[in-house]
């Protein structure tokens, strides 16, 4: 596997399944660090709203909770699960809770945060529903900011796909 790509890195799904990256090769990936009790957890609804549109088209979105903005997040991903679900109808993967900065960082987040850092060259994700698009071909191609609405980014999905 290059090194330049995604699709060298796995994760735990919240069914607490592994999965390699490299099963989705050939898709467009929208990567989120997610929380479900953040003033941005409305968000869900535009990402399930992209992923119902775009998902036969090649899009896959990827939900990663986190904990480390102002404990956000429920402990078990269980309780998680169930919030996605119920209250978003929340279809895409969703993984169990990691970490996207300090020591912990998973290692999907220290890529994405070398590849396409943050705001003047910081690396740190400043808050939950971070956003990192990338193509077919495993590249981040952009990261859009917390504030960055599902529905703003519509048309960078559609030119990947």
């Amino acid at each position: 596997m290059s090194e330049n790509n995604i699709y060298q890195y796995s994760a735990t799904l919240i069914n607490k399944n592994e999965v390699s990256l490299a099963d989705y090769q050939g898709k467009v990936l929208l990567i989120v660090n997610t929380a479900s009790k953040c003033g941005l957890t409305p968000q869900f609804e535009g990402l399930e709203n992209l992923y119902k549109k775009y998902q036969e088209k090649g899009l896959v979105i990827l939900g990663f909770p986190c904990d480390q903005f102002a404990n956000q997040e429920f402990a078990e991903d269980e309780k998680i699960d169930s919030f996605c679900k119920l209250n978003y109808g929340v279809t895409f993967p969703m993984f169990s809770k990691i970490a996207v900065n300090g020591e912990q960082t998973h290692p999907i987040f220290k890529y994405l945060k070398k590849e396409l850092p943050g705001f003047i060259g910081l690396p740190q994700i400043k808050w939950n529903f971070t956003k990192f698009l990338l193509d077919q071909k495993g590249n981040p191609v952009k990261r859009y900011a917390p504030t960055d609405k599902p529905e703003d980014i519509e048309k960078d999905i559609v030119d990947l796909l």
